[in-house]
Parts: structure tokens; sequence; C-alpha cells
């Protein structure tokens, strides 16, 4: 009987991690499935229907892993930039020409830019419009990308040179402006150049 007991008793570990993998599985492909979607369609434009569809469940599975919108979009962002990692700045911060460190930091993010371009565009575009995307543009997007500007921005000893310099470059690495000097028929190399030299006026 005791034998019994603690067969039956044994199994109860097995079930639970079995059923935690099958709930993480579905996470992801809930995670997965938006991820798709915004980066075709953009956030703006993906409803949980769809999403739902994308990934083989229903929408209150949606709403049972991801309570809020802002948590699904969290972990649809944490995803892609875990797959797509921006460059590492580090690096920029060990040059010290301060021209050439520009060029270099302008040059590797519009590399990033291009290659990102299927998503951040339409992510970007819709944070106008989509409160919980606006809030992790806010999170995430801009906290870095002003961690940028404070690396290649560094040894400014004037303060006024210095606010213009760090407006040159908020400026300078935008998505948008990329994407406007990229459809003006410039090539990354080019438009990073052009950039540049916003950024040396100063």
């Amino acid at each position: 009987m005791s034998n019994k007991n603690e067969t039956k008793g044994s199994k109860r570990p097995y079930t639970l991690k079995a059923r935690a993998r099958k709930q993480e599985a579905v996470h992801e492909r809930i995670t997965l499935a938006a991820v798709h979607l915004h980066g075709t369609l953009g956030p703006a434009r993906t409803t949980m229907k769809a999403i739902a569809e994308q990934a083989g469940v229903r929408r209150a599975t949606i709403y049972n892993h991801f309570p809020s919108e802002y948590e699904l979009l969290d972990a649809c962002s944490s995803h892609w930039f875990g797959e797509n990692p921006p460059p590492d700045p580090s690096g920029w911060a060990r040059i010290d020409d301060p021209d050439t460190r520009v060029r270099q930091g302008l040059a590797e993010m519009y590399d990033y830019y291009n290659r990102g371009r299927y998503m951040l565009e339409k992510v970007l575009r819709d944070a106008a419009i989509v409160p919980a995307m606006e809030e992790i543009r806010q999170n995430k997007w801009l906290p870095m990308i002003e961690s940028i500007i404070g690396i290649l921005a560094k040894e400014q000893n004037n303060p006024e040179k210095d606010k213009r310099v760090r407006a040159s470059l908020r400026v300078a690495l935008d998505f948008f402006t990329w994407r406007t000097l990229i459809e003006s028929g410039l090539s990354n190399e080019e438009a990073a150049e052009l950039a540049a030299g916003w950024v040396r006026a100063e």
C-alpha cells in the first residue's frame, strides 16, 4: 500500500513540470505570433484575434498569459531585441577623436536600422497611436538612444556646444532621419558621413 501511494505521489512533480513546460510553450507561441504580426502589420493593426489565430490559441488564452497590452508588447520587444541586439557602444567610448567616434557610432547604428527596418519603422511609427507602445519606447528605446548620445558627445568642455552637439545627435540618431536619408538615395555609409558632418559643424 505504501509503495503504491509513494508512486502516486512521485508522479505529481513530473505532472507539474509537464504542465509548466506546456504553459511556457504556449507563452512563447503567443509571443512569436505577436512579433511576426508586429513586423508585418505593425502593433496598431495587430488584433488579438489575429494573434490568437497565428498562435493557434483562443483569445482568452492570450489574456491569461498577458493580462495587459503593455505586458504583451513588452514581451514582444524583449524577444525581438534579444534576437536583434543593437550595437555595443562601449567600443566607441574608447575612440579618442570625437569626429571618428561619432562617424563610427552613426555608421553602426544606421547599419542596425537597415537590418531591423521591417520592425523598427512599424513599431516606432505606431508608438504615436498605441499608448502601451509609446510607454515601451519611453522606457526602453529612448534611454538607449540617450546612453549612446552620452558616449558620442563626451568631452565637450563648452556647455553651449555640448547642448548643440547632443541636439544634433538626437536628430542624427532618429530612425526616421536615417530613413529619409536612405530614401533620398544615400547609402548607409554616405548617410552616416553626412549626419556626422552636422554634429561636427557644431
